[in-house]
């Protein structure tokens, strides 16, 4: 069997590897010129079902508890497990018990533990909740794998390219993942705007993400190489794709400041904006409208549901198969 993929973000590569792992004859294209062009180049990564459990639907636990297995198992190494630090400011404290009562798989960490786990915020928080079974990986690094291992098993992936060519007109199934471009288009479906920015600074080291409660501007903190953190994000329900706004340049320098006053002396390394795609219960949806199977709506949580979606979608065309 034959399957187009158009979207070559997180949705569209995770189901082009599902299918391929079945058999199926992939090719995938995307009018951008590289993988994670979009909205899943500029995510955090983070594989944590019990702390998006908070906020979200109980749906979002039970789909996505196996996402860091699944990652693993389609790129070795490049899943980092070693859990969630959730921590707030002195008159937020009362953020984490909130927290706590909305999830679960946590442990309590007093100022000893939290130094344990992470020596540079030795004497920063007093307490801190601990989700030792999350992980996390680098969205760019990933979706670059999962690329190259398309490629290197003989599966076509065109970037550049919004159609396929007229030679490759005949595919047994289309497969939608193109995300916001479906705004407007599908039904229900809405643009939620995030913010994040990239800084740069030798002085501290984090082990795992870390996530900082806030009334207002809640944010996180993942680690990457060469020193570098990714802090976001903001959430706004626009599906505007300008650069990043003062104020939400601000909010997260100011939340980063408040993890670490080292911060203030970090360089801003880059900036970036995005448009999720997101239904009215901000959980991902497999519809079919004129032949062709749509893979939408993953909101914050692309990363984390893209392997179970995917899953979803592999059996959808093969049963339609038999």
């Amino acid at each position: 069997m034959r399957v187009l993929v158009k979207g070559a973000g997180v949705a569209g590569l995770t189901v082009a590897w599902q299918l391929y792992r079945h058999g199926l004859d992939v090719t995938v294209i995307d009018h951008a010129e590289r993988a994670g062009a979009g909205a899943s180049g500029i995510a955090g990564g983070m594989l944590a079902p019990w702390c998006e459990r908070e906020a979200g639907d109980e749906r979002v636990l039970t789909l996505g508890r196996l996402a860091a297995d699944w990652w693993e198992a389609a790129l070795p190494g490049h899943v980092c497990r070693r859990g969630t630090l959730v921590v707030a400011g002195g008159r937020d404290t009362g953020e984490l018990d909130r927290f706590a009562r909305r999830t679960s798989g946590w442990e309590w960490r007093d100022g000893a533990g939290i130094a344990a786990l992470e020596p540079d915020l030795a004497g920063r928080f007093h307490r801190a909740l601990f989700f030792p079974a999350e992980a996390h990986l680098d969205p760019r690094a990933a979706l670059s794998a999962l690329t190259a291992g398309l490629g290197e098993a003989r599966m076509r992936v065109r970037f550049g390219q919004a159609a396929p060519a007229p030679s490759e007109l005949t595919f047994d199934r289309v497969v939608d993942c193109t995300g916001d471009a479906q705004i407007g288009h599908l039904p229900e479906l809405r643009g939620v705007r995030g913010e994040m920015l990239f800084l740069q600074m030798r002085d501290i080291a984090f082990s795992r993400p870390i996530r900082l409660l806030h009334p207002r501007y809640p944010i996180y903190i993942v680690p990457r190489e060469n020193a570098r953190f990714m802090v976001g994000a903001t959430m706004i329900e626009s599906d505007h794709r300008d650069a990043v706004t003062a104020r939400s340049l601000m909010e997260l320098l100011n939340a980063a400041y408040a993890v670490h006053p080292a911060f203030g002396e970090a360089r801003i390394v880059e900036t970036g904006a995005g448009v999720r795609s997101a239904y009215p219960d901000n959980l991902p949806r497999i519809t079919e409208h004129d032949g062709v199977i749509h893979v939408n709506g993953f909101y914050r949580h692309g990363f984390l549901l893209a392997p179970a979606m995917a899953g979803e979608v592999a059996r959808q065309v093969l049963q339609n198969d038999r």
